[in-house]
């Protein structure tokens, strides 16, 4: 039959052929410790610790290399005791095609030192059970050996760390070696026995089994499997209950802590073909199963599985290199080893590596947006970051999948403290995020409904209608409050504690409030400034009429000079008082009722009532000023003489002859309008005779003004009480010494009228004497009989008549003598300047020239000065004549 090579083809043996399974020297071709390794290293495996007790670095390369690093839970660790050159590589090389060195038959010396490892190369063939994958398995240096002689430290500290880390530990022992002590290893079981109690003492209640089988060698057959099976539990069951046990475990059985599994195999030098058959159907039980308490002892246990789940370290394969490093480092130390404590260190460990290599994907992603929020905010402008919720949630399920699926291999609790921390660490960057969203999304919000608001009052104001000022503002709030929770919506990461914009919503609509009070006074003070500017105009327009009928009414129904005062005059301030308080009762009616629309309080409704009778007050107040600046007033006064002097009562111009009363006339127009200043001076009601009630009318200020209410109000007296002017001083328009002037300046006025009405009534007595007309007609009597005997001169003349007729009919006469005198005048001007040049450029004209200056030089010294001579020759000194008088006049 054929036979197998180590690493499972086939091939026929010889008759004295041995069957080497390894190169029959040291492990030189694996990779060793403190080496730089390469891939071709590591073929064949690798060094974990070596004869001096250090630990390779290399391991996790190796476990890399081969493609276990990834695999999670789904690798198995199994190693094989023995005693040395009892053939236990040999065994491990057949089992699964490793290529452990193994010891020469001619030199008998030790093979094995340390620990090694190496994957299952063993290729399942067609028709076979599959072995498990990823078997990872262990030589451990043999016992009882020459070359460490007395020294069982080694033995020891192996064999703590094969139990620490395997689920299946081989024992490999002879068929004769059954029933010794020493022969079958019972002393190095025993060891395993008190390093077992030693790993459990401090964690009884989460025992890790581990299975303890028996690979009995060179079986002949004639003592049955069963009976040898039965003097080896009896000899375990012996070692077990002559051991100290700690407080706690005296009553425990070995069962307690092991499983135990039995197999003989033939002898391999006399039966190498049954010795291979029957290595190949124990390699069949190396695949993952479970126990059936059901089906125990009902079934052939030699075809039943090894690898049981309940033997499995459940250390994950990538923190392997790492956790066994940590259990050889306790075990060489010397210490108590605690395989809890060192399960929850590596947990720890590779949970922080985990955790790094977790967070470089997710900073990736959201280390950019925290950029860009930043750079918003120190900017001044926060930005608004699309579909974040969106990209947050994706990183954060990414990580916390990707930590899940690496880290919850290892210790439960460690991984659970360290999913928190992941967490936390996480939620709290997004969490800063999404704040900072909401805080852009609170401001956006906030600038855009202001914006929005404004222009839509801009657009409704452009079309000049009335528009619902209430009616915005709520309608954008609504689209404010939509869009923000629209915002805080796309920013949530479900199933995060802060996602929750509750708060952020609440204050975002407070603020909206508060926007909206603002917004809403604002258009209040535009609503008063509009009123107050209508208020003005209207004042301005009517209070001006009224000042203006005091000089437009003529005799007889406007401003007569005697008897009762006309209206214009007795009722003015009754007047302007009526159509003040008509024109703001309007503004007052529009203002409520815009301001309603504004949904505008009663308060601030009553403030702008106020508010407005104080600035209208003011207006007038400035109007009436206005109206009575010196100027105008004197104006106003000199037509309210005039009407009354060269008006008749019938209110027909006077045209004044020489035979009426001027000065009769003059003095009593002129006392009836000097009578007007008292009564221009004092606001007062004709029907009271006393000051309008302005306190009454503007009332008390409301009880919720502030002060920047009041800041632009101007103090009225009378009504404010920290003014110093009482009610009447308040309605005093013009005070006495201005009155004086004003009564002083007006006379002269009036005198100027009167010069001018006598001018005209004695200019109006120069007539041309009637035998004038007669001297005429007799002195040209021949001159009018040629011209109408001559047929040229009478055509010329009845032409002459003709154009003077036309001239007159069309009223040119006025153009034409206005024409006549300008071209005469430019005529002159034209002479004298021709004249000039005459005499500046002759002999004759420059020494005339000279003595017109001597001339004039001595007259400025006898203070004579030509350009004051009157026609008459005289100076500004005294007429000699009544006739001289006038014409000074």
């Amino acid at each position: 039959m054929a036979s197998l090579s180590p690493n499972g083809t086939a091939r026929r043996p010889s008759a004295n052929q041995r069957h080497p399974t390894a190169p029959s020297i040291m492990n030189g071709h694996f990779a060793g410790i403190g080496e730089n390794a390469n891939p071709a290293d590591f073929e064949h495996g690798v060094q974990i610790v070596d004869q001096e007790k250090n630990f390779n670095e290399n391991l996790g390369q190796y476990l890399q290399l081969e493609g276990i690093i990834r695999a999670g839970f789904n690798y198995h660790i199994i190693s094989v005791f023995g005693s040395q050159s009892t053939g236990k590589s040999t065994l491990l090389n057949y089992l699964f095609g490793t290529q452990f060195g193994v010891m020469s038959e001619q030199e008998r010396r030790q093979t094995t030192k340390g620990i090694w490892m190496s994957k299952n190369k063993k290729e399942n063939a067609a028709g076979e059970k599959s072995m498990a994958e990823n078997i990872l398995v262990m030589d451990v240096e043999g016992t009882d050996g020459r070359e460490r002689g007395e020294d069982q430290d080694f033995e020891r500290k192996s064999a703590l760390f094969a139990l620490a880390t395997s689920e299946v530990l081989i024992v490999n022992i002879w068929e004769h070696q059954v029933g010794l002590y020493q022969g079958a290893n019972m002393g190095l079981l025993k060891t395993v026995f008190e390093v077992n109690l030693q790993l459990f003492l401090k964690n009884a209640k989460n025992v890790t089994r581990s299975l303890l089988f028996f690979v009995i060698r060179d079986h002949l057959g004639t003592t049955p499997l069963s009976n040898l099976k039965q003097t080896l539990i009896q000899d375990l069951q012996r070692i077990w209950g002559g051991l100290s046990k700690p407080p706690g475990l005296e009553k425990s059985q070995i069962e307690d802590y092991f499983d135990f599994g039995f197999v003989a195999l033939p002898h391999k030098i006399l039966q190498p073909e049954k010795f291979e058959q029957e290595v190949r159907n124990l390699g069949t039980r190396f695949r993952e199963g479970y126990k059936n308490p059901k089906t125990a002892g009902l079934v052939d246990e030699q075809s039943e599985p090894i690898l049981l789940s309940e033997y499995h370290r459940r250390i994950p394969a990538d923190g392997f290199p790492m956790y066994a490093r940590g259990v050889w480092e306790q075990i060489d130390s010397n210490k108590d080893l605690d395989l809890p404590t060192q399960q929850e260190l590596l947990a720890q460990f590779r949970c922080d590596e985990i955790m790094k290599e977790v967070l470089v994907p997710f900073d990736e992603i959201i280390a950019p947006l925290e950029e860009q929020q930043a750079q918003g905010v120190a900017a001044g402008k926060p930005s608004i970051i699309a579909k974040l919720g969106k990209v947050m949630a994706g990183a954060r399920s990414v990580l916390l999948a990707s930590f899940e699926e690496e880290a919850s291999r290892y210790h439960k609790g460690v991984y659970k403290r360290k999913q928190t921390e992941l967490e936390g660490k996480v939620d709290g960057r997004l969490k800063t995020l999404f704040q900072g969203q909401m805080t852009a999304a609170h401001k956006s919000g906030l600038n855009d409904f202001s914006e929005a608001v404004t222009t839509a009052v801009k657009a409704g104001q452009k079309k000049g209608s009335n528009y619902d000022f209430h009616k915005i503002v709520s309608s954008e709030k609504d689209k404010a409050l939509k869009r923000f929770e629209s915002e805080a919506q796309t920013s949530l990461v479900t199933g995060t504690p802060w996602s929750d914009y509750k708060s952020q919503l609440n204050l975002f609509r407070k603020e909206l409030d508060e926007v909206s009070g603002r917004l809403r006074k604002e258009e209040m003070r535009r609503l008063a400034n509009r009123s107050e500017r209508w208020v003005r105009s209207k004042l301005d327009e009517s209070v001006g009429l009224e000042f203006n009928k005091l000089g437009s009414g003529r005799g007889g129904s406007g401003a007569p000079a005697e008897g009762q005062k006309p209206a214009s005059e007795r009722d003015l301030w009754d007047r302007i008082w009526n159509v003040f308080t008509d024109t703001v009762s309007h503004a007052e009616s529009r203002f409520t009722e815009r301001a309603r629309s504004f949904d505008a309080s009663p308060d601030e409704v009553e403030v702008g009532l106020w508010r407005l009778r104080r600035k209208s007050w003011g207006a007038l107040r400035n109007k009436i000023d206005e109206e009575m600046m010196e100027g105008n007033l004197l104006l106003k006064l000199r037509e309210n003489f005039e009407d009354k002097f060269r008006y008749d009562d019938e209110g027909v111009p006077r045209i004044w002859r020489p035979t009426d009363d001027i000065e009769g006339l003059y003095t009593r127009a002129r006392e009836s309008t000097l009578e007007v200043i008292p009564l221009l001076s004092r606001f007062k009601l004709a029907a009271t005779s006393s000051p309008p009630p302005l306190d009454a009318w503007i009332g008390e200020a409301p009880s919720n003004v502030t002060s920047a209410d009041e800041e632009d109000l101007q103090p009225i007296g009378g009504v404010d009480e920290d003014e110093a002017k009482s009610l009447e001083e308040e309605m005093t328009i013009l005070s006495d010494a201005k009155a004086q002037d004003l009564s002083t300046r007006f006379k002269k006025t009036a005198d100027g009228v009167y010069i001018e009405a006598k001018r005209s009534a004695i200019g109006g007595m120069t007539q041309i004497p009637l035998y004038f007309y007669g001297l005429l007609l007799a002195l040209g009597w021949n001159e009018i009989v040629a011209v109408l005997r001559n047929p040229v001169y009478f055509i010329f003349l009845i032409l002459l008549g003709a154009g003077a007729y036309v001239t007159w009919t069309l009223n040119l006469w006025g153009p034409m003598l206005r024409m006549g005198n300008a071209a005469s005048t430019q005529g002159l001007e034209i002479f004298r300047e021709k004249l000039r040049e005459f005499l500046e450029s002759s002999e004759t004209g420059r020494q005339a020239i000279g003595m017109s200056e001597t001339g004039r030089q001595a007259m400025a010294k006898t203070g004579i000065n030509m350009d004051i001579l009157h026609t008459n020759g005289t100076t500004n000194g005294k007429a000699t004549s009544k006739d001289d008088e006038v014409d000074e006049i």
